[in-house]
């Protein structure tokens, strides 16, 4: 071995930036800006929310948001 260094070229951006790219390789402005929300919650809830939301087709974020957005249907928004 010579003991060069070999590069390996740029390093990547952001781990996710390749996902908000769209063909012109420009990031992507969101139509929706979203908030993260953390509740404390059982384990077994956390099961049968997983449960319920693999029955549905969905993710359990999909599952919740929508029991939430109708939950608060009625309510004003800011």
């Amino acid at each position: 071995m010579s003991g060069e260094r070999i590069g390996f070229g740029d390093r990547p951006g952001a781990p996710d930036a390749w996902v908000r790219r769209g063909e012109s390789g420009q990031p992507a402005k969101a139509e929706v800006y979203t908030a993260r929300l953390t509740v404390d919650i059982t384990p077994e809830l956390r099961g049968r929310i997983k449960i319920a939301a693999f029955r549905r087709g969905v993710t359990m974020a999909v599952l919740l948001r929508e029991l939430l957005e109708a939950r608060f249907a009625g309510e004003d928004r800011p």
